[in-house]
This record gives structure tokens, sequence and C-alpha cells, in this order.
């Protein structure tokens, strides 16, 4: 069981959380800039979940691709 009276158990779980979504967080938005997605890349940048918001735009949302029409024709 985890004591949380210890205050170094805090920092643990801090440093475990910003280690976990630093990486998420910088692949969505990577990946929202990359794509010309500004409405997320604003929504990623702000919103902290724990990367859940992040992992959900990596795996469901940036697969969607809206049709570009060829004018070079």
């Amino acid at each position: 069981m985890i004591n949380f009276a210890d205050s170094q158990t805090y920092y643990i779980i801090i440093l475990l959380a910003v280690l976990w979504t630093i990486p998420w967080k910088a692949a969505a938005l990577w990946k929202a800039a990359r794509r010309g997605d500004k409405i997320w890349f604003a929504v990623l940048l702000v919103i902290n979940t724990l990367a859940i918001l992040e992992i959900a735009y990596i795996f469901i949302f940036s697969k969607k691709r809206k049709p570009q029409l060829d004018n070079n024709l």
C-alpha cells in the first residue's frame, strides 16, 4: 500500500505522471502541427489529462483525413 502521508511519495507520483505525459503530449502536438490541426494543437497544449486526450488524438482523431482536391491538373 502506498503511504500518502510521506511527502516523498507525492514527488514520485508527480514525477511518474510527468514522465508519462511529456512524450505523449510532444508526439500529439507534433502530429497536430504537421497536419495543420490548429484547434487540436491549442486544445492539446492547454488541457492536461495525463495523456488520455493525447493518446486519443494520435490513435483515433488524427487518422481521419479530409479529402483534398488536386487543383494542379
